[in-house]
């Protein structure tokens, strides 16, 4: 029974390690050689019967076969090297590992069309394709092109058939109402207040004709009974979504038309519950009484961790157990992401692979204390199934958020592949995950959540598939026999290199995505990473191993120690971000990133000499990261804010109280570092009737009455002003004037003049301007975030009173007859 189990186990070990690529040798001409000369035969070998000794080699035999070499090089024979080279991949599964490359294609052409498209242009054009696909099968180079468009005209349908399935409605115009709905979720901020996502069910004074059907709203305080599931009701002040900060950035009224968030805003007053007429929740569909509870035992949860741990590791803790991270200090978060750690507070891979791996682990050693149960049962697949379930209720418990749900299906394609005697780790199981993230939420394509994530995870693996090739191909030998501490020293120094290029790896395919997205990198993330990833794999097992116990009510050691590791983890990214340099990058073009994600998909996917084609696209990439211009002037959506930079890595703004988000994101933009608030003047100082032309270049903003003034380091002179009136009088002298003024019209009409009102800005969203470098009197030239014909996401855009050239909503006045006392 014994060697049965030797034999047993044996088995499962070689599944894993077997190469899949391997089964596929390479074709004649898959690996082109220039070969100057044959190989010199040794002098055993020239001695041996029947051998005899060449004779001397002419002068002109070196450059015969130099030819030779060339002629193996001509157009002929590198194409039937290509031709045998594509065919080994073909063999090993390439065009496989290509269709969700493709289809996410299809997915990134949809959302960058400038109209939306009807129904039947996706449709017509996948019928057709695959009426061509089918046609072309005698032809294999035909079909295999027409096979590629199909792939990419689905994943056109499927991005279209999404946008049409979460048809959000959302709100147009900023408004006060009363609400009343029932909460899907709550939330405690690290600021104190709360955040509540609510499913509206009515609104009254005013009654919203096209109410949003779910809302995000914040709080002061809420009553203590209010738990997800409760009706809620109280007067609250709605706001649209909110557009891209800048043009080319993140849009959240995107995000949020696929999360199904019509209005964001907060209750004037503290919200209350409203008893139902069939008790507490009775009367709530069963799948929503269903998400309720697993939201209050979220919450009850995360309580009892923050009240076991405490402080910021107890918000931190909360995060990595359940998925609640609103708590965690704005200032502990900011450290993350400057020293590059911050990917361990979002529920994703990292933590779904520690949660399998811990259990998996777990399991495993517990079998082995039962050899002769081991022995005669497949405990891997075992452990693989509670492992699957295990990452299952983490996903539920956890919020299903689409990090963590991307994650889940990428393991869970590994863990099933395990349980069917597959090898886990392969680039086919990857290429099934996103073939399922694809057709489930295209739209998370063009999000960096899924960029870099599955970036990495194929970086990864097309790494480790190398490095397993490299090794089955040298010779190894038995390792010498060593001291238990030279044994511990070689294990631990091989953990950290292999950590150490894990990083690095993971860190540089996910380099560009992270660039073009935030605009900045995090230098010290490699040695962050090395000392802070062992304390959060002992921090995961710990967590599993609270919540094992956590029913039993003995989690309270574990917890301990759970906190303990997180304080080390805060500390070493608090000491490592205060030595870190400025991780402003600026901006990058889009032209770069396409080109480094097909060097990526080459060099992952293939296999054979083909994977050099990757180079060139590489080096192209790399080349034109700096292929953008910086803008010149940054103007908000809702034309209150102005930035401009001003040299010495400043940027000037015209108010004192600002936006954090936004001007974060625009100093990151323009790789700048400190903001220089405007500098006020009173009504009647002679100071600021100074001649404009004296301003000296790269000044910040001068205000006063109204208005207010800077000048560009090239000349040109910035003004803003809060109306019309005020405008007229930057008309003599300003190459771009803002005009905060829904109402407002060009006052200046000089094509000189650059003048943009809020009514723009309300329809086409924020600005980017750009000044000629040559002349300060030349004309501007403005980038807007938002085209018309709106998209699905931006169609509430028209709605607003700003876009309809209305002033803002006053609430009407008593009359006065009602004001004053009746006549005597």
């Amino acid at each position: 029974m014994a060697g049965r189990g030797r034999g047993a186990e044996e088995g499962e070990g070689a599944t894993s390690n077997v190469s899949e690529r391997g089964l596929f040798a390479d074709v004649p001409y898959a690996e082109p050689v220039l070969v100057l000369s044959p190989a010199p035969q040794s002098g055993i070998e020239l001695l041996q019967p029947g051998n005899r000794v060449p004779a001397p080699i002419p002068t002109k035999a070196p450059v015969r076969r130099i030819h030779a070499s060339l002629r193996r090089l001509s157009g002929p024979a590198v194409r039937r090297s290509l031709a045998a080279a594509a065919g080994t991949e073909l063999d090993r599964g390439m065009g496989f590992l290509l269709v969700p490359a493709f289809l996410a294609c299809g997915v990134i052409f949809y959302f960058s069309l400038a109209t939306e498209p009807d129904f039947y242009r996706p449709v017509a054009v996948v019928a057709l394709t695959a009426a061509c696909a089918v046609a072309s099968r005698s032809w294999q180079r035909t079909h295999l092109c027409f096979m590629a468009a199909l792939l990419c005209a689905l994943g056109l349908l499927a991005a279209k058939i999404e946008t049409w399935r979460a048809g959000t409605q959302m709100l147009g115009s900023e408004i006060q109402t009363r609400l009343t709905g029932r909460l899907a979720s709550l939330e405690e901020m690290e600021n104190g207040r709360v955040r509540l996502t609510i499913d509206v069910i009515s609104t009254a004074r005013p009654k919203l004709r096209y109410a949003p059907e779910r809302v995000r709203l914040s709080a002061r305080k809420v009553p203590p009974e209010m738990t997800a599931g409760s009706l809620i009701t109280g007067y609250a002040r709605l706001l649209p979504p909110t557009g891209p900060v800048r043009p080319d950035s993140y849009d959240f009224s995107f995000d949020s038309y696929f999360s199904g968030i019509g209005a964001s805003g907060f209750f004037l007053g503290n919200p209350k519950t409203v008893a139902s007429k069939s008790g507490a929740g009775e009367d709530a569909p069963s799948r929503t009484r269903l998400v309720s509870a697993i939201e209050n035992a979220r919450e009850n949860i995360a309580d009892h961790i923050r009240g076991q741990i405490g402080g910021a590791e107890g918000e931190i803790a909360a995060a990595l157990m359940v998925g609640v991270r609103a708590g965690i200090p704005d200032e502990i978060n900011e450290a993350m992401r400057r020293t590059g750690i911050y990917h361990i507070i979002s529920i994703s891979g990292l933590h779904m692979a520690l949660v399998a791996g811990t259990i998996m682990g777990l399991l495993r050693g517990a079998f082995a204390l039962f050899p002769d149960f081991a022995s005669r049962r497949p405990v891997k697949k075992y452990a693989a199934a509670a492992a699957l379930f295990s990452i299952a209720a983490y996903l539920v418990f956890s919020g299903i958020v689409v990090a963590a749900e991307r994650s889940f299906i990428m393991l869970a394609v590994m863990l099933v592949a395990v349980l069917f005697d597959r090898a886990a780790l392969t680039m086919r199981n990857l290429a099934i995950s996103a073939i399922a993230v694809i057709l489930v939420s295209p739209h998370e394509v063009v999000g960096p959540s899924f960029q870099m994530s599955f970036a990495a995870t194929a970086a990864l693996v097309g790494a480790y598939a190398g490095w397993s090739d490299y090794r089955a191909g040298r010779a190894t030998s038995p390792p010498p026999r060593r001291s238990p501490l030279a044994f511990v020293t070689r294990k631990f120094l091989l953990g950290m290199g292999g950590l150490a290029m894990t990083s690095i790896i993971a860190g540089g395919a996910t380099a560009l995505f992270a660039i073009w997205h935030f605009q900045r990198v995090s230098p010290l993330s490699l040695f962050a990473n090395l000392a802070v990833m062992p304390i959060v794999s002992g921090v995961m097992l710990l967590a599993v191993i609270s919540a094992l116990l956590m029913p039993f009510g003995l989690d309270w050691p574990s917890l301990y120690l759970m906190g303990k590791g997180l304080t080390a983890m805060i500390a070493i990214s608090e000491w490592i971000s205060e030595r870190s340099p400025v991780d402003a990058v600026g901006l990058i073009s889009i032209q770069s990133v396409l080109l480094v994600t097909i060097a990526l998909v080459i060099a992952t996917m293939a296999t054979t000499w083909l994977r050099l084609a990757a180079v060139p696209f590489a080096l192209a990439g790399l080349l034109t990261v700096s292929n953008t211009r910086t803008p010149d002037v940054l103007i908000s959506e809702d034309a209150h804010l102005v930035a401009m930079p001003i040299g010495g890595s400043e940027l000037a703004i015209n108010r004192v109280r600002s936006n954090e988000f936004t001007t974060d994101n625009w100093k990151r933009a323009v790789k700048s570092e400190t903001i220089v608030e405007p500098e006020p003047f009173e009504k009647g100082d002679a100071r600021f009737d100074m001649d404009p032309a004296d301003l000296p270049p790269g000044s910040p903003f001068y205000c006063s009455a109204g208005l207010c003034l800077a000048r560009h380091p090239s000349g040109a002179i910035v003004a803003y002003a809060e109306d019309r009136k005020d405008a007229w009088r930057a008309c003599a002298f300003a190459t771009l004037i803002i005009v905060n003024d829904a109402t407002a019209y060009d006052p200046c009409r000089n094509p000189l003049v650059l003048v943009v009102k809020k009514r723009q800005l309300a329809r086409l969203g924020s600005a980017a301007v750009f000044f000629d470098q040559q002349s300060a009197i030349a004309p501007a030239e403005i980038d807007f975030a938002i085209e018309q014909p709106y998209r699905p996401w931006h169609e509430q855009r028209r709605f607003s009173r700003e876009a309809r050239g209305l002033p803002p909503y006053k609430t009407p006045e008593r009359q006065a007859s009602k004001q004053s006392p009746p006549p005597q």
